[in-house]
């Protein structure tokens, strides 16, 4: 809490280079090939501080595979790791993005000037290159306390930074902010105009957590959702698609029966990870209607989102070519968001990346795909 609000001031100076959107914003990208992104030292002025967090005590390991937070099986050294939650940017010049295709687990969701952003959590899978990497949202910290991440960020809105992360630090989250405390994480490349330019990696966030003290095993009694293994292929549905809005352009994903997975697309083109040059994928898309509103309290000049994101509301479950209309459930902060059919049954996704698609009530959704069993 010290350590927070003692780097407060100096970083609502650099607020308003993160929080607001481009001018260039509302030009679409004109290719969507991989970009090389180089890994670079980090700045001399990035370097690490140290933490007056607590220091909690590593968990031995059990031997033997685990299913991580996505379902998929690993090595325990991999799959009960602590995972590391990366805010990222989604401006337009920011695209293409590295570091999809090694997350476990994808959020999108509203922020504000009409931006939208992602938050990539990570967990058996190590990413060489993750980003542009951006500021906080009080919703996205929220998020990540579902996992107990350490949790990467360039900064953030005075929500984020006095209130959100003060709260859950140490308990719900471990943060990792290159602008306090953690800068030795990440790096600028010159490929690009600030503020759309600061990345990192994996190993770079790890090694900063563990200087901290924070621990490397993810925290014990953790919540899991249901998993389901694949359906037979002569059961899968042979079409399905899926197109949700966002100002900056759609996400959509077009079913693949045989490798049972969805390819993504964004603004009506293939989306590339720019990390691996491959197309970004997802084995289960889930759709979350909340209540979006401005926070009374934003900084002048600035209309910042809020979620309801505890409670429960309207949800599209989308999994092997078919569609559950579920309700979302969150019980608390630290609760995991779960979801559930007109029964009140838990509905299992099936193992691998998740794509979370948060959008406002009333958002339309345009889907092709045979109802859920």
């Amino acid at each position: 809490m010290t350590r927070r609000l003692a780097a407060l001031l100096p970083l609502l100076v650099a607020l308003a280079a993160c929080g607001s959107p481009s001018p260039s914003s509302t030009t679409q990208p004109t290719a969507t090939a991989p970009v090389a992104i180089s890994p670079a030292s980090p700045s001399a002025s990035a370097s690490a501080q140290p933490s007056d967090s607590p220091s909690p005590s590593p968990t031995p390991l059990p031997t033997g595979e685990f299913a991580g937070i996505d379902g998929t099986m690993a090595d325990a050294t991999l799959s009960l790791r602590t995972p590391l939650a990366v805010l990222i940017d989604d401006n337009v010049v920011a695209r293409p993005q590295a570091g999809f295709n090694a997350a476990a687990l994808v959020y999108q969701a509203p922020a504000d000037g009409g931006e939208d952003r992602y938050m990539l959590v990570f967990q058996a899978v190590d990413a060489p290159t993750i980003g542009p990497v951006r500021s906080g949202r009080p919703f996205f910290v929220r998020w990540a306390a579902e996992y107990r991440t350490g949790l990467a960020h360039y900064g953030g809105d005075y929500m984020t930074l006095g209130q959100t992360i003060p709260a859950l630090d140490g308990k719900y989250i471990y943060d990792l902010d290159a602008l306090a405390g953690s800068g030795a994480a990440f790096h600028r490349v010159g490929s690009r105009e600030a503020p759309h330019n600061a990345y990192t990696s994996t190993e770079a966030l790890r090694s900063t957590a563990a200087r901290q003290g924070y621990p490397a095993t993810q925290a014990t009694g953790l919540g899991v959702r249901p998993y389901a293994d694949d359906a037979p292929l002569a059961s899968r549905p042979t079409r399905s698609s899926i197109s949700v809005p966002y100002p900056r352009g759609s996400a959509g994903y077009t079913y693949d029966r045989t490798a049972n997975l969805y390819l993504r697309s964004v603004a009506g083109r293939p989306h590339i990870d720019a990390g691996d040059g491959k197309r970004v994928t997802a084995r289960n898309v889930v759709v979350l209607f909340m209540r979006q509103s401005i926070d009374p309290n934003s900084e002048p000049g600035y209309h910042r989102v809020v979620l309801d994101q505890v409670g429960s509301g309207r949800a599209l479950l989308f999994r092997e070519g078919r569609v559950w209309k579920a309700t979302w459930r969150k019980d608390s902060v630290g609760a995991l968001t779960r979801f559930f059919d007109a029964g009140g049954r838990e509905i299992p996704l099936v193992r691998g990346r998740t794509f979370f698609q948060v959008v406002a009530t009333g958002t339309k959704v345009v889907y092709k795909a045979d109802p859920g069993a």
